[in-house]
């Protein structure tokens, strides 16, 4: 009896000590960045932090210093497993890791300076001045009634913490309310809905004719013929059927978590990945996918203008002069997770779609671009994604099996971890942003479009 409670206890023990391993450099680097980017870039209260993004378990388990003096952030579990982010004006807060600290700091890019644009006299969408009526045909005060039910908290352990939400109609902003602390300057994490903003990127190349997304992805560890992941395509990435083999689980340590948390060069960890299934015949949503087309954009634009690029060719024409988009430990944007924008530049990133990517005067993306974007990947059955964007299309032959069969089939929209989206509506003309802090997957947000759409 004393043999088999010794060999449990050393089972026990066995695992304990390889789940801390895993487990804590991953709660230190999540930690780490996350305070790093709230406090530096998003001007954050450090407590309301502590207390809001980081109060839960496993993270309560984590100690994070704020230093004030070098813009940086140190998180570590019990002494264990230190990790450090640190801040950048204009780039802000990268991971120090597979790279010193010192070698992060002294690099160096050319990020063009925003436009000198009076926002305040210009009106929405190229400014922030708001006109004093609205469209015909909108209940607005049954709309009021319900961005307001949005920010209403009716679980006090299980918080929605909805911070702020955004309708436009016929391209004109008709609402918009934050919660307290936030406001139309605050700039906001929007996780995945990063893809969508890379997918954009993407298809400005795709335009200029510089990437074919039916040929070969030119990833420099697949360009050897006879290996079997050569054969992935631009569309397989951008469609999530690449293939390889890579576990997108945020709840243990996986390829996800590694990358984002423990590797300076994310796409190059991917690229490493084996192929799993054959390219183009299965969908599984991964990040990794999308750090790929980060690099493939920089690595097409060249170092020197990747940066001009990003910003010169969407950002700044689309009036987005108070978004950043985050760098790895290697230089290139993580175009997967860590793009912060208030919620108005969020909601210009939906009219450029809504408006079949044409934008203050411009054709910033093709109409071609925007439909094969909507267009469901033979890969997803259930109908439900695209181009970096998730669907609303419905199973073939099985329309009602949708993730929100309260909205029409055309809505397709950016998705973000804890609740972030931007639904784009083309048939009702509608964009809606929506953008907090869900930890406890509560929030209704099949109820919350039927809402707002009830009220045109």
């Amino acid at each position: 009896m004393k043999k088999i409670i010794w060999i449990a206890v050393t089972i026990i023990l066995l695992y304990g000590i390889n789940y801390c391993r895993k487990s804590f450099p991953i709660i230190s680097g999540y930690g780490a960045k996350n305070m790093c980017s709230a406090v530096f870039l998003a001007h954050r209260n450090e407590q309301d932090v502590r207390t809001q993004e980081l109060g839960f378990f496993p993270m309560k388990l984590g100690t994070f210093k704020v230093n004030y003096q070098d813009s940086s952030v140190t998180g570590s579990v019990f002494g264990f497993a230190a990790c450090k982010a640190i801040f950048r004006h204009r780039l802000g807060a990268t991971l120090v890791n597979e790279i010193t600290e010192d070698e992060l700091r002294k690099q160096h890019f050319e990020i063009p300076d925003k436009p000198m644009v009076p926002t305040e006299n210009i009106y929405f969408p190229a400014g922030d001045k708001l006109p004093d009526s609205i469209p015909k045909g909108v209940d607005l005060e049954k709309l009021k009634t319900v961005v307001q039910n949005a920010f209403v908290e009716t679980d006090e352990k299980k918080l929605i913490r909805t911070r702020a939400v955004i309708v436009l109609y016929q391209g004109q902003l008709i609402a918009e309310q934050y919660a307290t602390g936030f406001d139309k300057n605050t700039p906001l994490l929007g996780w995945s809905m990063t893809k969508s903003v890379t997918s954009a990127l993407m298809g400005i190349l795709v335009k200029n004719k510089e990437l074919n997304i039916e040929a070969p992805a030119p990833v420099p560890e697949w360009k050897d013929t006879q290996d079997p992941r050569h054969n992935i395509t631009l569309k397989n990435i951008l469609q999530q059927c690449s293939g390889l083999q890579y576990e997108e689980n945020y709840g243990k340590s996986s390829e996800a978590t590694r990358m984002l948390f423990q590797k300076a060069d994310m796409a190059a960890y991917t690229a490493a990945c084996p192929l799993q299934d054959k390219p183009g015949s299965v969908f599984y949503y991964s990040s990794g996918n999308t750090n790929i087309l980060s690099r493939i954009i920089r690595q097409t634009v060249g170092d020197k203008n990747y940066y001009s690029f990003v910003y010169d060719s969407l950002l700044y024409p689309l009036g987005m002069y108070h978004t950043t988009i985050e760098p790895d430990g290697s230089g290139t944007l993580v175009g997967s997770s860590y793009m912060y924008a208030p919620a108005r530049d969020w909601a210009r990133f939906g009219l450029l779609y809504l408006n079949q990517g044409f934008f203050n005067g411009k054709q910033i993306i093709t109409k071609e671009w925007v439909q094969q974007t909507t267009t469901p990947a033979a890969c997803a059955q259930k109908g439900n994604y695209g181009f970096q964007f998730w669907l609303n299309a419905g199973e073939k032959n099985k329309t009602t099996n949708r993730e929100y069969p309260s909205a029409p089939t055309d809505m397709f929209y950016a998705d973000g971890y804890e609740g972030q989206r931007i639904f784009i509506i083309p048939s009702k003309k509608v964009v809606v942003v929506r953008l907090g802090l869900t930890q406890y997957k509560n929030w209704n947000s099949d109820a919350f479009i039927r809402d707002i759409l009830s009220c045109f």
